[in-house]
């Protein structure tokens, strides 16, 4: 259960971009956070229905419905409604694009990735902190270290850009390459091994960016992880959980899979934020991370890191009482 947040009674400054599809279920659940957040400027972004899904042309204009019927404080509204689909990796590109051409930061959020209240102020805080650090490309609402607290402050700084709520800079995302046009230097210099320092891990990129760097994958992030990467970008992770994915499912555009991150819990962040004195990598966090994700064959990793959890929760410690199936 969330609790209240001592953080709250400050306003919300930030702007927050809201990317929406045909799931009213999951877009109710996550709208009704960003209500309560009442940014001063919600951008409102929807891909066009598929034309080979029949009933899909309602269940978007349903959704879109919902939301613009909903907004019930004073704000600035904006809205990009597509009416042809593009596909994830367009349309998602052009909504980003569009936030940033309008704002210098901002917050993303998407349709199934549902924020506990202290991410806002959590991302406003950083963006401000961070605003004119070119090493830090991102802060995300996630963390997926399954209770393995990597440090005593509020965050730490990572090279993997975890995306199910976050929040960025026009400066950053200025950067963002959505056609990888580096890639084939990249890949024959073998700069990814330099980059990672790991063979299994850049095995398992190598293969990941060739397949989107020829067009097999429409998606839009696995770009913005190369983007961060070639710049020598950092992302800021909470210590704690502050963003629940709720999307898993059968009608979801690419999380239809059983998933240990699926439905994570959140938890509260608390300040004021205690900030880190130095911006170095987490290195054990980002090796974690690789082991029971990245590096591994689909099978492994999900197994790996069904091991790992139930590893965590022998640990009373762990959770702090907060512990809850997945």
């Amino acid at each position: 259960m969330n609790m209240p947040d001592s953080n709250s009674s400050r306003p919300l400054r930030t702007p927050v971009l809201f990317m929406v599809f045909n799931r009213l279920d999951t877009t109710k659940r996550v709208f009704e956070a960003i209500r309560r957040a009442k940014p001063p400027r919600l951008y409102v972004a929807a891909d066009g229905p598929r034309a080979d899904r029949p009933g899909e042309g309602e269940k978007v204009q349903a959704v879109r419905d919902y939301v613009m019927n909903s907004i019930d404080w004073d704000c600035e509204i904006k809205t990009l409604f597509r009416d042809h689909n593009l596909g994830c990796k367009y349309a998602v590109t052009g909504a980003i694009n569009w936030f940033f051409e309008n704002e210098e930061m901002g917050i993303i959020l998407e349709d199934d990735c549902l924020p506990d209240q202290s991410f806002f102020m959590f991302c406003q805080e950083l963006l401000g902190r961070y605003r004119d650090d070119k090493r830090i490309m991102m802060i995300s609402g996630d963390n997926f270290q399954f209770g393995k607290e990597r440090t005593e402050n509020s965050y730490y700084f990572s090279r993997y850009t975890h995306i199910w709520g976050w929040a960025s800079w026009r400066r950053a995302w200025n950067l963002y390459d959505c056609g990888m046009s580096t890639w084939p230097e990249i890949y024959g210099n073998r700069f990814l091994k330099d980059i990672l320092s790991d063979k299994r891990a850049a095995k398992y990129w190598e293969s990941i960016f060739n397949s989107v760097y020829h067009g097999s994958i429409d998606t839009w992030d696995y770009q913005w992880v190369f983007s961060c990467w070639i710049q020598g970008g950092l992302s800021i992770i909470p210590n704690r959980n502050l963003v629940s994915n709720i999307g898993f499912g059968q009608s979801s555009t690419h999380t239809r899979d059983k998933s240990p991150f699926s439905n994570l819990s959140t938890e509260r962040i608390e300040f004021p934020l205690k900030h880190p004195t130095f911006v170095i990598r987490n290195v054990s966090a980002d090796n974690f991370t690789e082991k029971i994700w990245y590096s591994q064959s689909r099978s492994r990793k999900i197994l790996l890191g069904l091991k790992e959890i139930k590893l965590m929760f022998k640990s009373k410690s762990v959770w702090r009482g907060h512990g809850k199936s997945l």
